[in-house]
This record gives C-alpha cells, structure tokens and sequence, in this order.
C-alpha cells in the first residue's frame, strides 16, 4: 500500500508539473511525427529533385531525351527560369545553367552538347560522340546520382528507335556490317519503331543502365570544388544556432530570477524603467550568442578545416542577426512563463521542435517539400540559408537581404510580444 501511495503522489505531481508532463509524453510524439513525415515509406512524401535541362542540340534525339525526363515522376525538369514579374524568361544556357546551380536554384543541371544526336551511345573508351555534362552541387549527395541513373534509364525508353539505329553503326563498324536483306529488315522494324515513337505510344524498361552507361556522362561540380571539408561550414551553422536558441533562452531567465527574488521590483522602482531594461538584456543575450558563434566557426577552422577568415563580413552579418533573433525569442519565452522550471521545460519543447524542421538536425533540402515550407517558419531555417550563401556558395553579401530582412522582422516582432507580455512585472 505504502509503494501505490508513492506512485500516486508521484503521479499527481507529474500532473501539475505540465513542463514535465510535455516532456514526457508530448515531446516523444512530437518528435515521432516529424521524423515519421521525412523518413516515412509513402511515396507522396518523397521529394523530388529539380534539375535543369539545356539542349544546346536541338535534334530529334536531344528532343526525345529532354522529354522523357519532363515525363519522369521523380523529377521537376525547369528548362527556362520562372516567370519574373509575369514576364516569361529565356531558357537556361549552359552559362545561367551553371549560375543557378551555383545559386541553389537547383542541385543539378544537365547541358546536352551540340552533336549528341548524331552519336548518343557511349561504349566507354570507343565513344565517339560528346558527352552530357552533369553540373552539381556538392552539398547534396544524393541528387547528382539519382539523376545520372534516371538518366540512363531516360535515353532508354524514350528514344530507343536512335538507341537501336545507333547500335546497327556500331554493329557495321566491329562486326563486319549486315547482309542487304538483313539491312533491308533492320531498317523496316526501325521505321515501325519510330512510327510507334511519334504516334504517342510508349517502351517500357526496368534497367537504368550500369557501369559507364548507355550515354557519356560528364560530371563537374560547380559548387564546392575546392572545399577541404564541405560539409563542415553547414553543420557549424545549423547546430550552433541550435544552441543558440538555447543559450538565449537560458540566459534570459535571468529575469525569472530576478523577479523571484525581488530584485527587479528593486530595479523597476529606480529610474530604470522595463523597456531599457530589456533591451539590456536583448543587447547581453546578443553579445552571448555571437560569441558562441564566434567559437563555435573558429573551432570548425582551427580542427575542421572551414575557411573562415575569407568569409569574415559575412558571418559578421549573419551573426549578429541572427543572434539578436535569437535573443529576442529567448526573452519572449522567459517573459510567457512564471517560473525556471516552466522555462526549461517550454523551451526544450520549442527549440528541438524548430530544430528538427528547421534543418539543424536534417538538411531540409532532402526533406518533404511540405516539410521545407513548414522549416521557414523558423529561426534555424533563415539562419542556416544565410551562412550556407556565405561558406558554401561564396555568395556576396548583398545577397543576404532575404535572410537578414526576415531575422530581423523575427527579432522585432518577438521583442515586442515579450515586451508586451512583461508589462504583468511592471503592475505585479
């Protein structure tokens, strides 16, 4: 009786407790959900990958190839930029190919090369015709061999009359050539095979090519070439905003204290009023989490190799936002709760929430398209997007205005919730 007494009382408290309480059982779920959403086995929640496609070309073949790619579920094939302003733009070149890879427009782009038509087929060292060149972004791993498999398995089912007639040159070139009858038969089922092609009727195929592959494929990656560790700047980024998010939160709970002890009725009683108060506490919390970056990018330079003192403005940039939005949300956090206890418990909750979705746990670029939507929502997302445009793309800084603009709309918005919600301190 004495141990049911002691799991009652226990569970009683746990039942006040609700920090505890969320923790325990709706942090796990929470957590379960997310995860379950971008690893899950449906198929309407796999991602598909945006490629660019440029047929300098312009043959029948190209053609064929161009579209079966456009047909293939798994890919979003984007042969012109979008429409800017309502003004349709030129298709892509190889040259703004290349940039908007560069841009993270999208992981890859495919340019075919004037004379792919007329030789297509690659048979490794006896390929005579120019090769498809790949252009990658080295930050997504998975994207560039997806493509290149799809690839293969493209130049199959969409053009197998070229395939087919192709092979028969390579046949009369190492085999000694065809009877004329036997031509006479080669070339009549081709006939009915490209008749078949144009009239709108489909091949099926289930390999996707091996080894070298069907077509010459040339790779080259135009983002991260010449990083030592590319990864590195990345993770820096998204796990030191993860902590961020905590530092602040902590530190701002100073205020807690404060008003548990009495310290800040004493304070609020003096010419200080509540306002410059927290913007004190806006201005230290900000100062805390840039000097974690600060530590956080020199250790990555120090042991990982990052390259850090070429991208020194703008991490300065990004730092600073950032670390002020952060700052922001740590004070919102402390001025809605009323105790430590309830502030640790509400913040765990939160910042590995928008952790998880906002990319510090998982890249969003390999998550659900719902899912990288839902991550902009958060702090984590707009801040890893500016340092990744800084250490990885080695964009400028004026290219900064999108992520700076909404971590400060972030930071404004948030001071002024917490100091709205504080005002309970001033009349306490």
């Amino acid at each position: 009786m004495m141990i049911l007494a002691i799991i009652r009382t226990a569970l009683v408290a746990l039942k006040r407790d609700r920090g505890a309480l969320a923790l325990s059982f709706v942090l796990p779920v929470v957590f379960f959900s997310i995860f379950a959403v971008i690893f899950g086995g449906r198929r309407d929640t796999t991602p598909k990958i945006s490629v660019i496609v440029v047929d300098e070309d312009q043959t029948r073949a190209s053609q064929r190839l161009v579209k079966g790619l456009e047909s293939e579920g798994s890919l979003v094939v984007k042969t012109r930029p979008a429409p800017a302003k309502g003004v349709e733009q030129a298709d892509y070149t190889a040259a703004t190919a290349e940039v908007a890879v560069k841009e993270g427009k999208a992981p890859v782009a495919l340019i075919i090369p004037h004379g792919f038509g007329e030789s297509p087929i690659s048979f490794g060292a006896n390929a005579n015709g120019p090769a498809i060149q790949l252009l990658k972004d080295n930050s997504d791993m998975i994207a560039p061999q997806m493509v290149a498999g799809l690839l293969q398995k493209v130049a199959m089912t969409a053009m197998p009359d070229v395939m087919a007639e192709q092979g028969s040159r390579y046949f009369d070139q190492f085999a000694g050539g065809l009877t004329r009858e036997q031509q006479d038969r080669v070339d009549a089922s081709l006939r009915a095979l490209r008749e078949r092609q144009d009239g709108g009727a489909g091949t099926s195929a289930s390999g996707n090519g091996g080894g070298g592959g069907i077509v010459a494929v040339s790779s080259r990656a135009v983002v991260g070439e010449n990083k030592d560790n590319p990864m590195v700047s990345f993770y820096a980024a998204a796990i030191g905003v993860m902590f961020l998010l905590f530092t602040a939160s902590g530190a701002a709970g100073a205020l807690l204290d404060e008003s548990e002890s009495g310290t800040l009725d004493r304070v609020l009683a003096s010419r200080v009023t509540m306002t410059s108060l927290m913007l004190g506490k806006l201005a230290y919390n900000s100062v805390l989490a840039f000097s974690q970056l600060v530590i956080m990018f020199l250790w990555g330079w120090a042991v990982f190799k990052l390259d850090f003192w070429s991208h020194i403005p703008g991490f300065v940039v990004m730092g600073v936002f950032t670390s002020v939005a952060v700052a922001s949300f740590g004070l919102l956090l402390a001025s809605i709760c009323k105790t430590r206890a309830q502030l640790g418990a509400l913040s765990t909750l939160v910042i590995l929430v928008m952790s998880s979705i906002g990319g510090s746990m998982f890249p969003r670029f390999l998550m659900p398209e719902s899912m990288q939507k839902a991550g902009l929502l958060t702090i984590n997302a707009w801040a890893i997007d500016g340092f990744t445009k800084i250490f990885w793309r080695d964009e400028p800084i004026s290219h900064l205005w999108p992520q700076v603009l909404v971590l400060t709309g972030i930071a404004v918005v948030l001071f002024a919730i917490a100091r709205r919600v504080a005002r309970r301190w001033e009349y306490a």
